[in-house]
Order: C-alpha cells, then structure tokens, then sequence
C-alpha cells in the first residue's frame, strides 16, 4: 500500500495547529515557574548525546499514557494545567507530532521547541550529560 501524506507532510500541518518556541525563547523561560520541559527522545539518545537541565524524560512511545488521568501508566505532574509543558526531540520532528496528538486530547497547555536537541546544542543552550541528569534527579 502506497503512502499517501508522508512524515514531512504531517509535521507540516502539525506545526500549523501547534504552538512553537524558539530556542530563545524557552531558554528564557527554563526558571520561570509554570513551565516544563519535556524530553521526549529515547534514552539511548540521552546516553549519547545528553538532555537539557531539569527537564522531564517522558518516552515518546509512552506520551499519551502518561498523560491520559484514565490511563494506568498516568504521571500526575501532566496533571498540573498551570504548568506549561514544552515538548523537544532530536530534530523537532517528533516533538511537532506529539504536541499534536496531546493537543487533540485536550491539553491547552503544551508547545514544543523549534529544531529540537539539535538547535538547542546550536544555539549553546545549557545541557548536561545523562548521568548527570539522573544524579541530579534521585537527589530531589
């Protein structure tokens, strides 16, 4: 069977509906209360290449469960609808397409960073390695 809207197509129109932040935008915003970012790689991309500081990992393959109350994989901090959740993966790809899909489940509250890991690492935006991450987790 032929594919007949390709990737590129529903990012396309993905971005269309969704809210985008610019890497300067959120690195503006990384202290201020109310948001959160969200990592939605894979954990073998975070081995590699590391994640943004203080942000939540939320597997891609598990984002509409952890955010879904009826779900029993739900994560009660996507509970919070004062709490802007800003979504990125590696290119902004992934991350176009999964703030889609929570927005048609409902959330008003969730963006997603333009260009991803990829641009955050461009632009010299703060970034720290996996382990670290985890460190810096299990402390709090």
């Amino acid at each position: 069977m032929p594919i007949t809207k390709g990737f590129r197509q529903l990012v396309d129109e993905a971005n269309t509906q969704i809210t985008t932040y610019t890497v300067e935008q959120v690195r503006a915003r990384l202290d201020a209360p109310g948001t959160k970012i969200v990592d939605i790689r894979d954990v073998r991309e975070l081995e590699r290449e590391g994640t943004v500081p203080d942000c939540l990992n939320a597997p891609r393959g598990m984002l509409e469960f952890w955010v879904d109350p009826a779900s029993p994989y739900f994560k009660p901090v996507f509970g919070d609808e004062g709490t802007e959740f800003i979504l990125f993966c590696g290119a902004g790809w992934r991350s176009a397409l999964a703030t889609k899909a929570l927005k048609d489940m409902g959330m008003t509250n969730v963006a997603h960073i333009e260009g991803g890991f990829a641009e955050w690492v461009k632009q010299r935006a703060p970034v720290e390695t996996y382990e670290a991450h985890k460190a810096r987790r299990h402390k709090a």
